[in-house]
């Protein structure tokens, strides 16, 4: 099904993070003023914010759009209201423990799950099997080689954030995880409950 021009511009921005008015028309095949109609429509529904180009000089400022934290919510969040009050009701009565218990499980049940379609013996075949993964369950993960011989996998959604941000347990979780099940290092770089747009992770041999 043919995505209207403002889901487009929502994607866009969510997997590619701010972009100028003409980036986006390019995107779009039209001008960078029909681009900016759309950009204002959706601002009026308080979904996009244009924010000063930093460095813009001169003249005219330039602008970047960027989704609001309502734009973000329109990808989706796997019941995330629900999600944060079963957890919160968790911890209340059965205590932290519990919820140790229960990311531990969830961690070695992923581990197993992944390693089933994770099995490459090349580490760049690993880490784009496992990308394939993520996106699949909605992540919108993407991966590359950078210059320097290590890799990037960066996760612009985070399928789960409402549990993530009701336990950080589950972020160390799925880092460990992903250490696992690649058997390579894997540092956190950048990081959506700290402020970041996405999470990324670099990746090296061991």
């Amino acid at each position: 099904m043919r995505q209207s021009p403002a889901n487009r511009i929502l994607l866009l921005l969510k997997t590619e993070g701010p972009q100028r008015a003409a980036s986006i028309g390019d995107v779009l095949g039209t001008t960078s003023e029909a681009a900016r109609q759309h950009l204002t429509k959706l601002a009026e529904d308080g979904l996009v914010e244009p924010l000063t180009e930093p460095g813009s000089g001169r003249g005219r400022p330039g602008q970047l759009w960027h989704l609001t934290l309502a734009g973000n919510q329109t990808f989706p969040d796997g019941h995330a209201e629900l999600t944060a009050t079963l957890l919160s009701t968790m911890v209340k009565t059965l205590g932290r423990g519990a919820l140790d218990t229960i990311i531990s499980a969830r961690e070695a049940e992923t581990v197993k799950r992944y390693r089933e379609e994770v099995s490459a013996s090349d580490l760049a075949l690993r880490i784009r099997q496992l990308t394939a993964i993520r996106t699949r369950e909605g992540y919108m993960a993407d991966s590359w080689m950078e210059e320097d011989g290590t890799f990037m996998l960066v996760e612009n959604h985070c399928a789960i954030c409402a549990a993530a941000r009701a336990c950080a347990g589950f972020c160390r979780s799925e880092l460990e995880t992903f250490r696992n099940v690649l058997g390579a290092n894997v540092e956190r770089s950048e990081h959506i409950l700290l402020g970041a747009r996405r999470c990324a992770y670099r990746i090296s041999p061991l």
